[in-house]
């Protein structure tokens, strides 16, 4: 075996790991829906071409035979016709008759059994060209189902196309080139402009900007450095990288999207198990309805026309587009959805999310980025800007505050600071070049003149700390974690749609209230702990709003777990937010969120197109057929172009188009 076949092979080593199936634990979710019974036909999952399903090359070989037998049965060829009919009855009907008869063993009615009855009925009247058409028309409408959702299934499976067939890591000083699989945690990669991750890791050594958008949906180029995270499948834009591995390419950031997928899409959302309420009793209910058909007519007119009548009645109820219509839409939505950056876990998140009307929205990593900055400089007398910022530097450099940080990221420069001690919960004191310094709240260090300074900036919202030099106060600084460029714009989206916004913060009134202010935000609940947050979306919730909490899946953990849907922002690599949220957002981009809403609101108007169609068909089609208005053959053509419609409409659920303009 050559070296680029020992590299295929590996690939489909590793894929199969991927996508392994989920075990029967699930993933944790705040609400546990009802899992799907596994599926008993064959998986063509694999199917990349609609030929390669073995449903639809039966269906054809049915419908060519049954072609056959009526040209030769106009030709007067009898015998041969009904030979050519009998043969494209059992071509067609090896797709369902033995899985139906699989089924009837273990206590399981479903439809391929009405459809079983139908076509054995038929033949018993001795009508074997009705009975293949219906195994012709309903072989190709089965064909077309495992197709569709082997297609969506594949687009979500297509993630892992993104892994690169090879990586290049540095061992012993030389660069030795390794397929994905091989890599281990700890191994260093060095990763070229123009190269794909091969796997999750933290950056060693080298500056770029990484193209992330194939995987958290962000349009915008993601500038990174030593010590930043990167993930698999992202695009190293400029320059060169050395990345320490930090998961192998089983357990890496898209090899878990594809799998918690995966494991979340056997569970049902509400609309689809509405739809199995529905299948489920009217199985029994049509073959008890077809008896007293056949039964009562045998005593009041001809045995033979109201049996074939019963018949015709069994296929007429088939529920056949209601037991395809929401599995269909749900596995392409969700396919799509994740293409873009939106992790949605399963089929119940997903129609939940699109019935959401009310959103509760946590300040801090989400309407901000988490990222405090110094926002403004007030020196005193005297003093500059500059000098204020290196001396408060000074200080901080010792600190690991948050707010250290900012003020470090704004001075010129850090000159060496002797003595520093910190005060817990007031500030820090030390010396530097011969003068004391203290550096803290403005209820520790007097502000004096600059009170009216603090006061102002507290008032929009920021930190104020004072920096005195050797008694005298030297100048304030305003610190403020200020919020994301999109928010306000993605607030007055989501208003504008209809959708009640409330802000819930830890952070004191006056910051919670001017930052909902700059994003267009009129609730505000603030000075909160994170059983307060769950106990505020408990109340939205019980009032009749579908609320949904949008947080960092942390510390916002009970509230997530509390609303009715659980959105984590930001959550790539967390496995925390991942797990605990229904919905997880990739990105650190809020305009991910409008976009999700749309797609699942889009979704949802699908599902109840589909589940109401196959409703008014089936009401249809029973006087229909118990009238004997339509035969056996009429009756199985229109179910079928009904469902090759439902099925149709289900996959427009897959287009990414409107996601990505409701995002972007």
């Amino acid at each position: 075996m050559n070296e680029k076949d020992e590299m295929a092979t590996a690939d489909e080593d590793l894929l199969d790991r991927h996508v392994s199936p989920p075990d029967d634990t699930g993933v944790g979710s705040a609400r546990t829906p009802e899992p799907t019974e596994p599926d008993d036909g064959d998986d063509d999952a694999a199917a990349d071409h609609l030929w390669q399903v073995t449903e639809i090359r039966l269906g054809v070989l049915a419908g060519l035979l049954l072609l056959a037998g009526f040209l030769l049965g106009r030709a007067g060829q009898d015998g041969a016709s009904l030979a050519l009919s009998a043969a494209a009855l059992i071509a067609g009907g090896i797709t369902f008759i033995p899985e139906a008869m699989r089924k009837l063993v273990k206590g399981r009615l479903g439809v391929d059994l009405l459809m079983t009855i139908g076509a054995l009925g038929a033949t018993l009247l001795g009508q074997v060209e009705e009975a293949a058409t219906l195994a012709f028309l309903y072989s190709l409408s089965e064909g077309l189902e495992e197709y569709s959702v082997a297609r969506t299934r594949k687009g979500l499976r297509a993630l892992l196309d993104l892994v690169p067939r090879e990586a290049t890591i540095r061992r012993d000083g030389a660069d030795i080139v390794v397929h994905p699989g091989d890599l281990a945690v700890g191994d260093r990669m060095v990763v070229r402009p123009g190269e794909r991750l091969a796997t999750d890791g933290v950056i060693r050594a080298g500056r770029t900007t990484l193209d992330t958008s194939a995987i958290t949906g962000e349009s915008m180029p993601v500038e990174a450095g030593p010590g930043d995270a990167v993930f698999a499948g992202s695009i190293n834009a400029t320059g060169a990288l050395e990345v320490e591995v930090t998961a192998t390419a089983e357990d890496n950031s898209l090899a878990r999207i594809v799998h918690i997928v995966e494991a979340e899409q056997s569970h049902k959302g509400a609309t689809q198990r509405l739809a199995d309420r529905i299948a489920k009793p009217l199985v029994p209910g049509i073959l008890i309805a077809a008896v007293l058909i056949a039964v009562l007519g045998a005593l009041l007119g001809d045995p033979g026309l109201w049996l074939e009548r019963a018949l015709v009645v069994v296929v007429a109820a088939s529920p056949c587009a209601l037991a395809i219509s929401v599995p269909v839409t749900v596995v392409a939505s969700i396919g799509a959805a994740s293409k873009h950056g939106i992790l949605i876990k399963g089929g119940a998140a997903l129609e939940t999310l699109g019935a959401v009307r009310h959103l509760a929205l946590d300040k801090t990593g989400t309407l901000t980025a988490n990222e405090p900055a110094v926002i403004e400089v007030v020196p005193a007398p005297g003093r500059t800007r500059a000098e204020v910022l290196r001396l408060a530097a000074a200080l901080e450099a010792r600190s690991e505050h948050p707010l250290s940080r900012a003020i470090l990221a704004a001075a010129p420069d850090v000159p060496a600071a002797a003595g520093v001690a910190a005060s817990p919960g007031a500030g820090l004191s030390g010396t530097s070049a011969g003068h004391a310094l203290r550096l803290g709240r403005p209820s520790w260090v007097d502000p004096g003149p600059l009170a009216d300074d603090v006061t102002r900036l507290q008032a929009g919202g920021a930190t104020a700390v004072v920096l005195e030099v050797d008694g005298a106060p030297a100048g304030v600084i305003g610190v403020r974690d200020e919020l994301r460029h999109e928010a306000a714009g993605v607030v007055a989206q989501l208003r504008a749609q209809g959708y009640g916004v409330a802000m819930l913060t830890g952070d004191n009134a006056a910051t919670a209230a001017a930052l909902a202010a700059a994003a267009g935000i009129t609730e505000v609940h603030a000075d909160l702990r994170p059983e307060d947050k769950s106990r505020l979306v408990a109340g939205f919730r019980d009032a009749g709003q579908v609320t949904a909490m949008v947080g960092d899946g942390v510390n916002d953990a009970p509230a997530l777990a509390t609303a009715d849907l659980g959105i984590a922002m930001g959550a790539m690599g967390a496995d925390v937010a991942i797990e605990t949220a229904d919905v997880a957002l990739m990105g650190a981009d809020l305009r991910l969120l409008p976009g999700a809403l749309a797609h699942a609101r889009r979704t949802r108007r699908i599902i109840l197109q589909n589940v109401a169609l196959s409703l008014v068909l089936i009401a249809i089609l029973i006087p229909l057929a118990a009238a004997g208005v339509l035969g056996l053959a009429a009756v199985v053509l229109v179910h079928e172009v009904a469902e090759v419609f439902v099925i149709a409409n289900g996959v427009r659920a897959a287009r990414p188009t409107q996601l990505i303009r409701a995002s972007r």
